[in-house]
């Protein structure tokens, strides 16, 4: 007979996909401003930012930038001609990823949000 699988306990973080859509174009290309609201988000969510880079593409194109964190990271993708931005953020630890998120979509005034969540790293008791 053998024994039973083990009781899953607590994640080693949270992974967020969100694709945020409805943004307005300016925003979109702005990759000084599109640091500031990623930084801040995630400082209020807990993590512990160690560097950011962000970089425009240029005339009407989008930005993609990273947020380089204790925790993980967080990334924006955008597509101004689209009104769309892609954001990945994974935070272990006692950061949120779900809040960073949240200030984000805000921030950026997102009309559309499609949010999908994943505990990873889920570590089983021995």
């Amino acid at each position: 007979m053998s024994a039973p699988a083990p009781a899953p306990r607590d994640a080693c973080g949270t992974h967020v996909l969100a694709d945020l859509g409805g943004i307005a174009v300016d925003a979109l290309r702005d990759a000084a401003a599109l640091e500031v609201i990623l930084v801040n988000a995630a400082k209020a969510a807990g993590a512990h930012v160690l560097s950011a880079h962000f970089h425009h593409f240029g005339g009407e194109h989008g930005v993609t930038g990273v947020v380089l964190l204790a925790e993980s990271h967080v990334t924006i993708h955008t597509w101004p001609e689209h009104r769309f931005a892609a954001l990945d953020i994974f935070m272990c630890g006692k950061a949120r990823a779900e809040d960073a998120v949240a200030q984000i979509a805000r921030e950026l005034k997102a009309e559309v949000q499609n949010v999908r969540t994943c505990e990873r790293g889920v570590v089983l008791l021995r």
